[in-house]
């Protein structure tokens, strides 16, 4: 079996429980409040600004040329946000650069972003490799779903957001982030991808509370009235 597979039968039980989650319900049917997307939007910019430091981790650990060259390349796709969709969502929802500064970063989009870069950091290319599994592929995965369910709304304002996920483009650079899993882990010791099941759940786990904390606005937490 490859290491893709015996991590994709792992995370796939988690990947799914993202469809019935209501965030992503109102992607598919057209009915999520905007003002949950734009929130969503814009710190997922700030994910983004934090992934990249993963890939550069890779950059930094990564001996053969050929390796580093593509960390730098995937470091820049990372930093890009001029994606067509990407842009004409942040323009629509009005999220400008300032407004982006002066939304604080939520605590479970900080949690688990601190979380990757600490993976990354105390790990190899495996550790880094898998850290940023979770993320690339269950968005195809969302993408393939929404896409096949009977009651997507075409019409809808995230059609082109699924058509982003669903996309052959998308699903080149997916499959080529999947290899290079695969490349890596590739012959390690059954306690070394122990080790990389367990950063692929808690990763697969923190996507979860992603889509919590854009449905919540970012509320982690009701504090207690005081006497």
């Amino acid at each position: 079996m490859r290491p893709s597979q015996r991590f994709y039968e792992l995370a796939m039980p988690v990947w799914q429980t993202y469809f019935t989650h209501p965030f992503v319900q109102g992607i598919g049917d057209g009915t999520l409040d905007q003002e949950k997307f734009r929130y969503y939007m814009i710190q997922d910019h700030k994910y983004l600004m934090q992934y990249a430091k993963v890939f550069a981790l890779g950059l930094v650990k990564a001996n053969d040329e050929g390796d580093m060259r593509m960390f730098a390349d995937l470091i820049a796709a990372t930093l890009d946000t001029e994606n067509a969709v990407h842009q004409a969502y942040l323009k629509e929802l009005d999220v400008t650069e300032e407004a982006i500064r002066a939304t604080p970063m939520a605590l479970n989009n900080k949690s688990y972003t601190d979380y990757m870069i600490a993976q990354a950091t105390k790990g190899g290319l495996p550790e880094i490799a898998v850290a940023v599994l979770a993320c690339s592929w269950s968005y195809k995965v969302i993408g393939d779903h929404l896409t096949s369910d009977p009651g997507r709304n075409k019409e809808s304002f995230y059609e082109r957001w699924i058509g982003m996920y669903s996309s052959e483009e998308y699903r080149s650079a997916n499959d080529a982030m999947i290899d290079l899993v695969d490349r890596y882990c590739e012959g390690l010791s059954e306690e070394r991808m122990t080790h990389l099941d367990e950063i692929l759940l808690d990763c697969s786990y923190y996507e979860y509370q992603f889509w919590d904390m854009a449905w919540s606005l970012g509320k982690t937490y009701t504090p207690v009235p005081t006497a």
